[in-house]
């Protein structure tokens, strides 16, 4: 095993931080993985590579056209952590370059984009790529993961599953990228953050075959920033009920991905309901797992019983920022060849989420059921 991995990255904006942080305290981790150093970076805004130039020592090279980038021999790796409407272009030429890929959701900006991605993996296929996605890391969705793989639940009756936050309730905040349709694509919010509802579920097996789609479009203007105001032409809020499970046995799965859900901050949760047990977690609650059995609720506190070992006690508790350096160590292990009971999204599992959001979108412009193809 390599003791080092070369990254380039490519978008200096939050994610890339959160990147450069997690590789900064890599020796958290305990499980004797390679280390990810950024060596090169890349943003159209010169502005942005200078947080990384002054503050992440293993930088030496700052571009502002990705391409640039690419030509860096040096680099095993990239993470691509840009806008939705970029993702086929960069994606694909990451790809084309012979670079590992890690992209952010929702992994093309539609289905097509989607499907020339994973097209062009097929060209190259000793690319390992995967799609980001931190919220299953929390030792209570793993705890539920787990709960759900041992069989103790049961015949399953119904899984939720949902991202809420308020990022977007104020109708006073100025637009940005994500509130434009051609920047961040027809799904609205399901592409930003639809990715976080269906990892979960489509790797323990939840295929929903059907969709009925709610969508709402609550604030239809915003300001600009400059004093005046613009259309807002995205989907605020979604709800979609899916039916998964062969004919006779179908249950019911409710995804949520809300942008204006009053009085959350970040609250990510996943539900599955047995008929012999039932587990839920929600990062609302961050420091346990919720169990039911005979017909009562139950609440463990779990600390830090991570998938990858850390250095932190086991009796302290887990935070946003460690779900994100497990992300990043299950990216690297996986990408090592080392054995991963839950890893990050695949393109192939991307490509069902796509199908799925393609069909809500069906879904509620028919105002029916639509079937999943």
């Amino acid at each position: 095993m390599a003791e080092k991995i070369r990254f380039g990255l490519i978008g200096c904006g939050l994610m890339g931080k959160e990147f450069a942080s997690a590789c900064a305290r890599w020796f958290h981790l305990g499980a004797g993985l390679p280390r990810p150093e950024i060596m090169a970076v890349c943003d159209v805004n010169k502005d942005n590579t200078l947080w990384f130039t002054q503050n992440v020592p293993t930088v030496t090279n700052a571009f502002t056209d990705y391409r640039e980038l690419l030509k860096q021999d040096s680099l095993d790796a990239v993470y691509a952590a840009v806008p939705h409407f970029l993702h086929e272009e960069i994606y694909t030429a990451v790809i084309e370059a012979g670079k590992h890929l890690l992209g952010e959701k929702p992994f093309g900006m539609d289905r097509k984009q989607n499907a020339a991605i994973l097209a062009a993996l097929q060209r190259r296929p000793e690319v390992f790529a995967r799609c980001t996605g931190e919220y299953p890391y929390f030792p209570g969705a793993q705890r539920v993961i787990e709960r759900f793989r041992s069989g103790r639940l049961g015949t399953i009756m119904e899984v939720r599953s949902g991202i809420r936050h308020a990022s977007d309730l104020d109708p006073r905040k100025p637009i940005n990228w994500k509130r434009v349709a051609k920047f961040n694509g027809e799904y609205g919010c399901m592409g930003d953050l639809g990715a976080h509802t269906h990892h979960i579920p489509l790797r323990l097996g939840f295929a929903p075959h059907n969709v009925r789609a709610v969508l709402q479009n609550i604030t239809k203007t915003r300001p600009d920033g400059k004093g005046g105001v613009v259309p807002c032409d995205t989907w605020d809020n979604a709800t979609l009920l899916c039916e998964c499970g062969a004919p006779g046995e179908a249950f019911p799965m409710l995804l949520e991905t809300k942008r204006m859900s009053p009085g959350s901050t970040s609250d990510w949760f996943i539900e599955i309901y047995g008929t012999e047990a039932s587990a839920r977690f929600s990062s609302a609650d961050p420091a346990a797992f919720h169990y039911c059995v005979n017909n009562v609720w139950s609440r463990e506190l779990i600390g830090q019983k991570t998938m990858l070992p850390s250095i932190t006690g086991g009796t302290f508790e887990f935070g946003f920022g460690d779900a994100l350096l497990q992300m990043y160590g299950a990216f690297v292990a996986e990408l090592s060849g080392a054995d991963v009971p839950f890893g990050l999204m695949t393109p192939e599992e991307t490509g069902r989420s796509h199908a799925l959001l393609t069909a809500a979108l069906r879904s509620h412009e028919t105002g029916s059921a639509a079937e999943i193809e």
